[in-house]
């Protein structure tokens, strides 16, 4: 149980810094959350659409990596190019702050509607198959096999404490998430933590630990 739980918060953290973004399916569910409409549909799809995504790309690139590690380490390097990049990239917003903006303006819109747009902002996401499939799935068919569950789990998790923020917590948030200031934060401390995943990454390449 002592290594379950650094395995579930690498999971944590990494999909937490994936997800926490300015983007068209945040806004969407702040949007939904601000209108107090069809919040916990739209949460709990996004949710267990991103939970299903992370699983799938777990266990099919751990029967992928079973027996091939020279690709695992290829893939662990390539991973962690990519979130030093990422890291950097997030550093580099806090300087220069955006801020996350939901209209209340429009008409109501039925439950199927809305799940179809959050279909939609989720699915139709090239960005969604790089993040959540390949690179969380690769980080996280890298772990013991017996411990790839509690991954999985942190991973989702992140998904769920998020979504969950934005859509039941949207009438408190707005106007934090509207703060360009607020967003310089939340992009450094994205910034860190993904530099932070990526040493990690790169110490399990080299080292095999």
């Amino acid at each position: 149980m002592s290594a379950a739980w650094p395995v579930f918060l690498q999971g944590l953290a990494l999909s937490l810094g994936l997800i926490v973004a300015i983007g068209a399916q945040n806004a969407f569910v702040l949007r939904q959350g601000l209108r107090r409409e069809h919040v916990g549909s739209v949460v709990i799809f996004c949710a267990v659409a991103d939970a299903v995504l992370i699983a799938a790309g777990v266990l099919g690139m751990a029967q992928a990596l079973a027996d091939s590690p020279g690709i695992a380490r290829a893939l662990a390097l390539a991973g962690a190019a990519f979130l030093t990049v990422y890291g950097w990239r997030a550093l580099r917003r806090a300087r220069h702050p955006e801020r996350l903006t939901a209209s209340e303006a429009g008409g109501s819109i039925s439950r199927a509607a809305a799940l179809a747009q959050a279909a939609a902002f989720t699915l139709l996401n090239p960005h969604v198959y790089l993040d959540t499939v390949l690179l969380v799935g690769s980080i996280g068919a890298q772990q013991p096999a017996a411990l790839r569950g509690w991954f999985v789990a942190g991973a989702s998790s992140a998904s769920v404490l998020w979504f969950g923020l934005l859509g039941f917590g949207a009438r408190w948030l707005a106007p934090w998430f509207a703060r360009p200031r607020a967003w310089q934060v939340l992009d450094a401390l994205v910034g860190v933590t993904m530099w932070v995943l990526a040493a990690l990454l790169l110490r399990h390449a080299l080292l095999g630990a």
